[in-house]
C-alpha cells in the first residue's frame, strides 16, 4: 500500500479498526511518556528529595506553557494536513509540512531566549520559595536551553500522525522513553546529577529522536518529505494552521495560568509540602489522561479527513468510540485513586507528611475522572474539524470560566481543603456544559449527514 493509499483508507476502513489502528499506537507513547514521568519524579523525590520534588512541582507551569506554543504549531499543522489530505491537495499538505518546520524554529528560539533572561523572576512568579527556586532553576536551564528540539520532536511527531504513520510516531515517543528512563537512572541514581541530570536526560532523548524524525522526512519517497521551497512561511497556511492551533494553544495557557494559581494557594495555604503533594496528585492524573490523549490524537486524522470529505456518518462512529474508549480508562484511573492513593503517593516521595497530603489529594482530584474523559474528547473533536471558537469556548468553560473563580473562593471557606475540592468541581460542571453543547450540534451535524446522503 502506496502512502497515498494509506491516507485515503481514513475515509474508506471500518472506522473501529482504524480507530484502534491509529490510537493504540499513540495511547502506548503516551502512556509511556506519563510512565517515564513518573520514573522520573520518583527518581528526583527518593534520591535529591522532597524539596526537589517541590521545585519540579513549580515547574509545571514552564511545561504548560512551552507545550502551548508547540501546540499551536503542532496541532494546527497536523490538523490542516489531515484536511488537506482528505481533498487529496497533496502539493499544500507538503507546504504546511515545510512551514511546520520554520515555525517551531522560530518559536522555540524565542520562548527559550526571554525566559532564560528572566527565569528566576518567572519562577518565583509560578510559586517558588527561596527553598524550591533552586531546585526549579536547575531543572529549567537545562531544558530552556533545548526548548527549540522539544517544539520541533512534538511537532513533527504530529505530522508523522496525520501522514498516516502513527506507529512511526508511536516509535519516536517509545524510544524518546526509553532513551530517558536509561539516562535518568545513570545520570540520577548513578552520576548523582540530581534534577539537572534528569532535564539532561529529557532533552538528550528528545534530540536522538528529533534525528530519526527528519530522516523519515528526508525520503523522497515518502508523500510528505523535506525538500527545497517550501520552508517559507506562507501567510495563508500560517494564518490556517494558528487558528486551529488557537484552541490547543489556549488549552495549555489556561492550564498554565490555572497551575500559577494552584501553587500560589497551596504555597499560602499549606507551605512547599502542599505545592509538593498537588504535584504528586497531578503526576498520577496526568497518568491516565495521558491515555485519553492518546485517543483523541487517534481520532484526530480520521475526524479531520472525514469532515474533508464530507463523510459525516463516519466521523460521528469515531467521534462515539472514542468517548466509550476515554470513559472507560478514566472509571480505571477514578478505582485505583479510591483504592491504593497512599500507596501511588508513596512511589513519589519517602516523606510521612507529603505522602499524606498527597494521598488525599489523589483521590480528591480523581473524583469524577469517569465524566471527565467525555469532556476531553468532545472538546478535542471541535478542534479536530476546525470549530476552533467551540473547542476553545469547552476548554475555558472549565479552566478560566469555573476553575479559576473557584481556586480563588473556596479556600476563603474551607481553607486548604477547599483549594482541593475546586479540582473536581470543575471537572463535574465542565462535562455538564460539555455535554449541552454536544447534544445541540449532534442535531446539525446529523442534518448535514441527511443532506450528503440526499445528492
Amino acid at each position: 500500500m502506496d502512502n497515498k493509499q494509506k491516507a485515503l483508507e481514513l475515509g474508506q476502513k471500518p472506522v473501529g479498526a482504524l480507530l484502534w489502528q491509529y490510537a493504540l499506537p499513540a495511547i502506548v507513547a503516551m502512556s509511556a511518556s506519563s510512565l517515564y514521568n513518573i520514573i522520573d519524579r520518583a527518581s528526583i523525590g527518593q534520591v535529591v528529595g522532597a524539596d526537589a520534588i517541590n521545585g519540579l512541582t513549580v515547574t509545571f507551569p514552564f511545561m504548560n506553557l512551552s507545550g502551548a506554543f508547540g501546540a499551536a504549531v503542532g496541532v494546527g499543522a497536523s490538523t490542516c494536513i489531515s484536511v488537506k489530505l482528505g481533498q487529496r491537495d497533496y502539493a499544500t499538505a507538503e507546504h504546511l509540512l515545510g512551514n511546520t518546520v520554520t515555525l517551531n524554529l522560530i518559536i522555540g528560539f524565542a520562548f527559550m531566549a526571554v525566559c532564560l533572561v528572566f527565569l528566576d523572576p518567572i519562577l518565583f512568579f509560578f510559586g517558588a520559595s527561596e527553598v524550591t527556586l533552586p531546585y526549579a532553576r536547575e531543572f529549567m536551564e537545562v531544558i530552556l536551553a533545548g526548548n527549540m528540539i522539544t517544539h520541533m520532536y512534538f511537532g513533527m511527531n504530529a505530522v508523522l500522525r496525520a501522514s498516516g504513520k502513527p506507529r512511526h510516531a508511536m516509535y519516536a515517543t517509545l524510544f524518546t522513553v526509553g532513551c530517558n528512563i536509561v539516562l535518568v537512572l545513570a545520570f540520577v541514581w548513578w552520576f548523582r546529577w540530581g534534577i539537572r541530570g534528569a532535564a539532561l536526560a529529557t532533552v538528550v532523548s528528545q534530540t536522538l529522536a528529533l534525528a530519526w524524525q527528519m530522516w523519515i522526512f528526508s525520503d523522497k519517497r515518502e508523500m510528505l518529505h523535506l525538500k527545497r521551497g517550501i520552508y517559507r512561511l506562507k501567510a495563508d497556511l500560517v494564518k490556517n494552521i494558528i487558528s486551529i492551533g488557537i484552541s490547543p494553544f489556549l488549552m495549555n495557557v489556561t492550564s498554565c495560568i490555572i497551575v500559577i494559581f494552584m501553587n500560589r494557594q497551596f504555597l499560602a495555604y499549606g507551605g512547599d509540602m502542599a505545592v509538593g503533594a498537588y504535584g504528586i496528585a497531578n503526576t498520577w492524573g496526568m497518568l491516565f489522561f495521558m491515555f485519553v490523549i492518546g485517543i483523541n490524537q487517534g481520532m484526530q486524522p480520521i475526524a479531520g479527513y472525514n469532515y474533508g470529505a464530507k463523510k459525516y456518518d463516519r466521523m460521528m462512529r469515531c467521534l462515539n468510540l472514542a468517548i466509550m474508549a476515554a470513559t472507560a480508562v478514566m472509571v480505571a484511573g477514578w478505582l485505583m485513586a479510591v483504592l491504593f492513593p497512599s500507596a501511588m503517593a508513596r512511589v513519589l516521595t519517602h516523606d510521612a507528611t507529603q505522602i499524606e497530603m498527597a494521598a488525599k489529594g489523589i483521590t480528591v482530584n480523581m473524583l469524577f475522572f469517569p465524566i471527565i474523559g467525555f469532556q476531553a474528547v468532545v472538546t478535542n473533536f471541535f478542534q479536530c474539524i476546525g470549530r476552533v471558537k467551540i473547542a476553545i469556548f469547552l476548554s475555558l468553560s472549565r479552566q478560566l470560566i469555573i476553575l479559576l473563580p473557584l481556586i480563588l473562593i473556596l479556600p476563603l471557606i474551607w481553607g486548604l481543603d477547599g483549594l482541593w475540592a475546586s479540582l473536581p468541581t470543575s471537572d463535574g460542571l465542565a462535562a455538564l456544559i460539555a455535554a449541552v453543547v454536544m447534544a445541540v450540534y449532534l442535531r446539525k451535524f446529523k442534518t448535514y449527514g441527511a443532506e450528503e446522503t440526499n445528492h
